[in-house]
């Protein structure tokens, strides 16, 4: 296992504080967000919008708070293990985040197998990031990215049930999320961290948006 030292970047302060606002801005955010979500889904949404809203719900605020507060810590040994939380929630954040569009076009078996399938690689990530943290990040980037745009292949069956605007919004985000992981991966940058959950958030709230789109329009 890597010393943490050898894993985590050395940030100087202004970096800190410009990543640990784009962190409060976006955790805050997120909480009003959820928030408005499933108090419009327990209120006017069918059950399955609302058990969607709070997968997702839970999913976004859970990834978006370890995240600042695995950036914030010290480097202290827990840091380390900040680290894997971190890593984690991607996954989760990434099914969680699918899980409204698909409940939404649920019961059509393929979609339904996508949806077992995203959170079955969610936990297989999981597993990879806390049983041999730091020894395939290049790997979980790909899959990452492999989640993210597994949508393409069941567009024909979202574009049945959701909106022009919901898909686009969602096609969006993943460009704006792949576009970050440049900065993510250029770390001699200076507020390369920063930059990058910049991009992070700007994408949460461009789903965010899809995702209250399509809540909308699975009333009961």
């Amino acid at each position: 296992m890597q010393p943490i030292h050898q894993l985590v970047r050395t940030y100087d302060p202004g970096e800190l504080i410009a990543d640990g606002i784009v962190h409060g801005v976006g955790v805050v955010a997120a909480l009003v967000a959820v928030t408005v979500l499933i108090f419009y889904a327990s209120v006017w949404g069918s059950p399955g919008a609302l058990a969607a809203s709070w997968i997702y719900g839970i999913g976004l605020v859970t990834s978006l708070g370890v995240s600042f507060a695995y950036n914030i810590w010290p480097r202290t040994p827990f840091k380390w293990v900040l680290r894997r939380f971190d890593h984690s929630a991607i996954f989760i954040l990434i099914a969680a985040t699918y899980t409204p569009f698909l409940v939404a076009a649920l019961p059509d078996p393929l979609v339904l197998a996508n949806l077992v399938g995203l959170w079955c690689v969610a936990a297989f990530g999981i597993l990879l990031k806390c049983a041999w943290p730091g020894r395939f990040d290049r790997l979980t980037i790909l899959l990452y990215l492999a989640m993210g745009w597994s949508g393409i292949m069941l567009y024909s069956r979202l574009h049945d049930v959701l909106s022009l605007v919901t898909l686009m919004l969602i096609v969006i985000g993943g460009v704006i999320y792949t576009a970050g992981v440049v900065f993510h991966l250029w770390e001699r940058l200076r507020f390369q961290n920063a930059i990058w959950h910049g991009f992070v958030v700007t994408a949460a709230g461009v789903h965010y948006a899809a995702v209250l789109n399509c809540v909308v329009r699975l009333q009961a």
